[in-house]
């Protein structure tokens, strides 16, 4: 597997996100020619109240978010709308972890007609992407990671978010 999930709330069950992440995160891998087996990755399932406080420690944002990630290494392109480095299979095979939290997604989701297993599916891809060094900071950068996204999710079935 390559997903590790860890569920603090409850409701992500009924979700199946542990299939749902492990999907998600193996289509993403294997749009970047990657080998899923290869590597590994954190996901915390959590609740508003949790990632807040993620968000407050680690962005000093103190208020919730719907997906938070932490690299376990920089891997960023110093040039706008470049791909990132890609980690190497046989090194490391930590890429970092994810945080994503109940509520916030399915507000989202509601709110955009979207289910909430493909908003989360959305969430998950785009937190994997920034794991590997993509980014949406620049407009360069955000419209190379969206068509990956859009690429990814269509091979999941998922129609394009955006």
């Amino acid at each position: 597997m390559v997903m590790d999930v860890m569920i603090e709330d409850r409701r992500w069950r009924a979700l199946e996100l542990e299939a749902l992440a492990e999907a998600s995160a193996r289509a993403t891998l294997r749009h970047l020619d990657l080998d899923p087996k290869a590597f590994e990755i954190s996901l915390l399932a959590c609740n508003d109240a949790r990632i807040a406080a993620l968000n407050e420690d680690f962005r000093g944002k103190p208020q919730p978010t719907n997906v938070l990630s932490w690299p376990s290494e920089e891997r960023g392109a110093g040039k706008a709308g470049q791909a990132p480095a890609l980690p190497s299979e046989g090194g490391d095979p930590e890429l970092g972890d994810i945080a994503i939290a109940y509520e916030t997604c399915a507000r989202e989701a509601e709110a955009g007609g979207k289910t909430l297993a493909d908003h989360a599916s959305h969430l998950i891809v785009h937190a994997v992407l920034h794991l590997l060094g993509y980014d949406h900071i620049r407009d360069e950068d955000a419209t190379l990671m969206e068509a990956c996204e859009v690429a990814i999710l269509g091979k999941l079935g998922i129609a394009d978010p955006y």
